[in-house]
């Protein structure tokens, strides 16, 4: 399966950080605001360590192989694994793949597309970002965004 651009198939994608984003279902679509995202991330990726407030995250292994720690616990989730992260555990994850991953992302809300939205930017292909470092500004704004949407940064990320 390829990430596709085409937005009439009902995906979105957004460059989020050093991660590619479809969005496959928006939680505006269905009665039980259910969002179903996939992302293509780069080896080393790591968000910082992190507690949604609000709502499960669960992901589901595409390819790859990625180390999750959940609530202070570690488990290593390959393709086909699917690792689910409760609302108000602390988690986060490292992809420890040489070539990458990728995952779906389930959750029932809008805050972690809200996210996703407001922090990410339109991608002009179908591919991962020109990696960088994020910046004090882009890790404050970040931050902030995590907050108002129900997800909590308490601590750095997977090294």
């Amino acid at each position: 399966m390829s990430i596709t651009s085409d937005t009439s198939e009902g995906k979105e994608l957004f460059w989020f950080n050093n991660t590619l984003v479809a969005i496959h279902v928006s939680s505006s679509k269905g009665n039980d605001g259910i969002c179903m995202v996939e992302h293509q991330m780069p080896y080393g990726d790591s968000p910082p360590l992190h507690v949604h407030r609000r709502e499960d995250e669960v992901f589901h292994i595409l390819e790859g192989r990625m180390r999750f720690h959940i609530d202070g616990r570690e488990r290593i989730a390959v393709a086909g694994d699917t690792v689910v992260a409760p609302k108000g555990l602390a988690h986060t994850f490292r992809v420890e793949s040489g070539g990458g991953a990728r995952c779906l992302t389930i959750t029932r809300g809008s805050d972690f597309e809200t996210l996703l939205r407001r922090m990410g930017r339109p991608a002009d292909r179908p591919e991962l970002p020109p990696q960088s470092a994020p910046t004090p500004e882009m890790i404050a704004a970040l931050t902030r965004c995590c907050s108002a949407n129900g997800i909590d940064i308490i601590g750095a990320p997977l090294v």
